[in-house]
């Protein structure tokens, strides 16, 4: 036999084994948690190599505060609020503008990340607690509220009015769980659960084949007693839900919930207790879920049929009782 052909043979084999031997190795379940954005985040991935991101995803995180949150003084959108004109839009900054004001476009005003003066004085913020409140208050700061009083002109923020403010609240915490999604990615994880304060991202399957599976809760006043009405199973889609039932106050027993209307500067008022929404990505999903809890549940419902690649589960009240409402193909995802 030809011992040239015997040799190349054996290291041919050799390679299988080793191959083999790579694929054959088992997924571990890796579990993250800590603190980010004033809440939660906990994720969970399975890897082969047994690998830790837990640093690399503190310091994601930490970065991307330092970009889009208003509760670092400088930040960029901090300092975009100051009107300081040497700050330089990074790409979280921008991703995150531009895709707020395509939402805000989309639902007529409905999302609008220029509500951080009203956020403000109605104590949903920067400020931990409202300030005195009135109409005339209110009527001198509806005048900087409008997605189409700012615009980006050569990578720069322009704004009609100095004294307009920016507030990503309402879509960064959604962005920073993209932006975690797209970092494991880039390690070659394809399993992956990522859950910052409920905005969810969920790409691939458990090595069982099972899909993803998350509670949706019922609309509670106690968040030491949480409970769920419904569990949805995803795969390579994002969720997020917001409501009025945990975020609010009350003055002169009346209960001010945190979902500001734009257009008169006053929380919503209507029956619409939570908006669940399924997206492609996170963000997304935190914006729309927003911008719905404004629209009231016809118009949200209605909104959402129309978008194929949206699905919306509604949870409402209705002469004293819980009553639920969801678009055409949410029935998919339900357990």
């Amino acid at each position: 036999m030809n011992i040239f052909f015997v040799k190349i043979s054996f290291w041919f084999l050799l390679i299988a084994v080793l191959f083999s031997a790579c694929e054959s190795k088992p997924q571990k379940k890796i579990q993250l948690s800590g603190t980010a954005q004033g809440t939660y985040y906990a994720i969970s991935y399975y890897d082969s190599q047994d690998r830790d991101f837990q640093k690399a995803i503190d310091s994601i995180l930490s970065a991307f505060d330092q970009s889009v949150s208003v509760y670092q003084t400088n930040s960029v959108v901090s300092r975009i609020n100051r009107n300081d004109s040497t700050v330089v839009l990074d790409e979280w900054f921008l991703g995150n503008f531009n895709l707020a004001q395509q939402i805000a476009q989309e639902t007529n005003g409905s999302f609008d990340i220029t509500i951080a003066p009203i956020a403000n004085i109605w104590g949903f913020g920067t400020f931990e607690k409202p300030d005195s409140i009135n109409p005339q208050l209110i009527d001198s700061l509806k005048q900087y509220v409008d997605y189409r009083k700012v615009k980006l002109l050569n990578q720069q923020l322009q704004k009609e009015n100095p004294a307009i403010q920016l507030n990503f609240n309402a879509i960064a915490q959604g962005y920073a769980v993209d932006v975690l999604a797209d970092y494991l990615t880039s390690q070659q994880i394809s399993n992956y659960l990522i859950d910052i304060g409920g905005e969810i991202v969920a790409k691939g399957q458990k090595p069982n084949g099972d899909k993803w599976k998350i509670g949706l809760e019922i609309p509670e006043d106690d968040a030491q007693n949480r409970t769920y009405n419904s569990i949805i199973v995803l795969e390579d889609k994002a969720v997020a839900t917001s409501g009025n039932y945990r975020k609010f106050y009350v003055i002169d027993g009346v209960k001010y919930a945190h979902s500001l209307n734009p257009k008169t500067a006053y929380p919503v008022q209507h029956s619409l207790l939570s908006a669940t929404v399924i997206a492609p990505n996170a963000a997304q999903a935190d914006a729309y879920a927003t911008a719905f809890m404004v629209m009231g549940v016809e118009k949200a419902l209605a909104f959402v049929n129309a978008k194929p690649n949206l699905q919306a589960y509604f949870v409402f009240e209705k002469d004293g009782a819980l009553q639920i409402s969801m678009s055409e193909g949410f029935e998919a995802y339900l357990q």
